[in-house]
């Protein structure tokens, strides 16, 4: 089922446009949204969370009019956007009770339970009492999610959410995602490819304000099929290779570099073919290296 449908979405500042006319289908289950900053990711998510207009095309969400019908949308909706402010007052219970009261849950006992339940989930349960100005920029960021997360929403929307979460927290993050993306759309914003990587089967990548990509993380890495190298040159050769070819990585390795690239073509015979990744096709879709 496609739960978000979205035809010809434009979006303009004045005189930059920063969507141009884009397609998207997203399904139940997680949907990764990668790209560079400034490629119009959190454009498209304010819009689809319905704190932003646009000036054409058509968006529906569970079958409801994005323009037309924005209130049945906001509430089915859970959004955390990239720069997430709470009262620095409140501690993190009493916030999430409010959000949990500003999205209609009147019932205490349930809302209680929901409240308690999430904290734990983010692993904020030791600090629900302490105020949100002692929290350090992790732990606002799982309070964010959290309060995305109240109500139940059938569609959630994640702005580049594990920024300033440590490892283990990125893991319990993903875990949580797993199990909450059973029968409903999780939308995870990000440019951190291993978020992507490790959660989604279906991923699209934006740059300019335009799709480039929409399928499967497994289809975005066969775009780099036979056009991903690992090259091995001296170590004083980094700045010739870097100015031929899309760099994706270094390493050095007895005394040598060895570089992966990108490149349609390639002529030396120091270089390898080798499998490529979900970064390999994302770097070469954003390089126009394939189309």
């Amino acid at each position: 089922m496609q739960t978000v449908k979205i035809d010809g979405l434009t979006k303009n500042y004045r005189k930059f446009q920063a969507l141009k006319g884009i397609d998207l289908q997203i399904g139940t289950g997680l949907f990764g949204l990668l790209g560079p900053n400034g490629a119009g990711k959190s454009t498209l998510m304010n819009i689809l969370s319905t704190t932003l207009p646009f000036q054409a095309g058509d968006v529906s969400i569970y079958q409801f009019d994005l323009t037309k019908e924005g209130d049945k949308v906001r509430e089915l909706l859970g959004y955390l956007p990239q720069h997430f402010h709470a009262p620095s007052q409140m501690t993190g219970k009493e916030f999430l009770h409010y959000v949990a009261s500003l999205k209609g849950m009147t019932n205490q006992q349930e809302r209680t339970e929901q409240v308690e339940r999430l904290l734990e989930e983010v692993n904020l349960l030791p600090q629900a009492h302490k105020k949100i100005k002692g929290y350090s920029g992790g732990m606002k960021r799982r309070l964010g999610i959290a309060q995305a997360l109240i109500g139940d929403p059938l569609l959630i929307i994640l702005d580049e959410p594990t920024a300033g979460l440590d490892p283990s927290e990125r893991i319990r993050f993903r875990n949580l995602l797993d199990k909450l993306s059973k029968d409903r759309s999780i939308i995870l914003s990000t440019h951190i490819i291993s978020d992507i990587e490790s959660s989604c089967e279906q991923v699209a990548v934006m740059n300019h304000g335009q799709v480039l990509f929409q399928g499967t993380t497994e289809a975005l890495a066969q775009k780099a099929a036979n056009v991903v190298w690992e090259l091995f040159v001296p170590i004083s050769d980094y700045d010739a290779v870097e100015k031929q070819y899309v760099m994706i990585s270094s390493r050095q390795e007895h005394g040598q570099a060895v570089f992966r690239v990108i490149a349609k073509e390639m002529g030396d015979e120091r270089a390898r073919a080798v499998e490529p990744t979900i970064e390999d096709g994302y770097m070469a879709v954003i390089h126009g290296v394939v189309s």
